[in-house]
């Protein structure tokens, strides 16, 4: 395993789709390229990460809104090259970049961790989730409860 490590690099690789695309046919996009590198004998690590639609802090292409996605690849940089080609005549695609990374992280990306601090925040502001009070109407203070 540790020989196929000095042969294969790891790579982090975000694209960005038009907002006009469907969040399904990113999904798409993001199985179409993960065909493309195992075809050219590398592997997705783990599962792409779909990031929603974020604001854009310039207008790309007249695009002021897009998809973002995440894959962690596994690859020879050949197989890297020929998804970067295709992702430049795919009109929906906007954007791309790629980093080479000595070791992916564990667990969902850090992106993704704020969505659902963001998420978890947004309920409690509306009162809803984890914070509300007890079925019974009242609330159970520490020491009530001891």
């Amino acid at each position: 395993m540790e020989q196929e490590r000095l042969f294969m690099p790891l790579y982090e690789h975000v694209f960005l789709a038009r907002q006009d695309v469907t969040a399904q046919q990113v999904e798409e996009l993001a199985a179409q390229y993960k065909g493309v590198i195992e075809k050219n004998s590398g592997k997705i690590v783990g599962d792409p990460e779909y990031w929603g639609v974020k604001t854009l802090t310039f207008r790309i292409k007249k695009n002021r809104k897009a998809h973002f996605a995440m894959l962690r690849l596994d690859a020879p940089p050949a197989a890297v090259t020929e998804m970067e080609r295709q992702e430049r005549i795919n009109e929906d695609v906007i954007r791309f970049l790629t980093v080479r990374v000595e070791a992916h992280e564990e667990g969902p990306s850090i992106m993704l961790q704020k969505r659902d601090r963001d998420e978890r925040r947004s309920r409690r502001e509306r009162g809803e989730g984890e914070f509300d009070a007890p079925e019974g109407g009242e609330e159970v203070t520490e020491e009530a409860a001891s």
